[in-house]
């Protein structure tokens, strides 16, 4: 009960901080969407005023601060700038795509990584650890906009596996065509994201394998005449898995950040693809409320990997 209370007392705190930067970096950026010109050339500084008193951009800005942390609290982000729509429904109604889309990618880079980083240095400076290493290297130096060219021109354009973009085919389909549908289209932006997260977890996993291999208690079980897989199950996997399982929790924020990219890219109608066409319309309500549920998942995935780390070892915190 107290680790939760702390956890609970840390998200909060750390949510207030990240909405005051938000706030104030946002209101010190060039430009605005009510700008002159902006909306239309034609449109009076009168008007864009009378729009500002809608918005309650004329209020001093600490009001404007109280009154959106007030409006957050209860999932109400405001209106936005360009559709006129609530931002909150505009954000949920695309955020299960991203959330399935970073889910799947980041189960796979923890299972690849775990095998290919163990498999490595269990067969250290021969023709696997090198092959398995250059691969590692080509995926930690990869530009994920450019891996996800180089698979629409093959799989796509050349083979004709996969889509090109978007989330559904021409055609609707139901049920379970439907799901089917769009797990075909998401092939190739997942496939990027895995591809490019495998590099620095397959590089740290053989490290820390390698590390384990030449410890004591390592040459201990050795000596006892255990198999390859006893070892692996007992001594290698139990203390590969708390540093893992941090790093992982750690790589969110890249994996959420990446999907920007990923989802313009392959017009994938998610809360990444939002926040580019948000940023690029200066649509400031949007961005804010994508900045802070970004946050806020962040958040709970590192509390979520540190009950998991609790669970392996219950005397972490004592």
């Amino acid at each position: 009960m107290k680790l939760i209370l702390k956890q609970i007392s840390y998200v909060i705190f750390m949510l207030m901080l990240i909405s005051i930067i938000s706030f104030l970096a946002i209101h010190a950026a060039p430009n605005s969407f009510f700008a002159a010109g902006g909306l239309n050339p034609n449109m009076t500084p009168e008007a864009i005023e009378k729009l500002k008193a809608v918005y309650g951009l004329d209020k001093p800005l600490l009001d404007q601060y109280i009154d959106w942390v007030q409006n957050i609290v209860h999932l109400n982000f405001g209106i936005s700038f360009v559709s006129g729509q609530d931002v909150s429904s505009e954000i949920f109604k695309r955020i299960p795509v991203t959330l399935w889309m970073n889910f799947i990618a980041l189960v796979f880079v923890f299972l690849l990584s775990l095998y290919l980083g163990v498999k490595s240095a269990l067969h250290y400076e021969m023709k696997s650890d090198y092959i398995i290493r250059q691969i590692s290297l080509v995926s930690f130096s990869m530009p994920s906009f450019y891996l996800a060219l180089l698979f629409i021109i093959f799989f796509s354009l050349k083979l004709d596996w996969f889509p090109i973009a978007g989330l559904h085919s021409i055609e609707p389909k139901e049920g379970l065509a439907n799901i089917l549908d769009m797990a075909w289209h998401l092939v190739l932006p997942i496939g990027v994201m895995i591809f490019v997260g495998l590099g620095s977890m397959i590089i740290y996993v053989r490290s820390l394998t390698l590390e384990i291999l030449k410890s004591d208690y390592y040459f201990f079980a050795l000596s006892r005449g255990l198999t390859q897989k006893q070892l692996l199950r007992f001594y290698i996997l139990p203390n590969l898995m708390p540093p893992i399982i941090t790093l992982l929790g750690l790589s969110l924020p890249g994996l959420i950040g990446g999907s920007v990219i990923l989802e313009s890219i392959f017009s994938i109608e998610g809360m990444g693809q939002l926040f580019y066409m948000s940023a690029l319309s200066r649509d400031y309500p949007i961005i804010m409320g994508i900045l802070m549920i970004t946050a806020l998942l962040t958040l709970v995935g590192n509390i979520i990997a540190d009950l998991i780390l609790l669970k392996l070892n219950p005397y972490i915190n004592r």
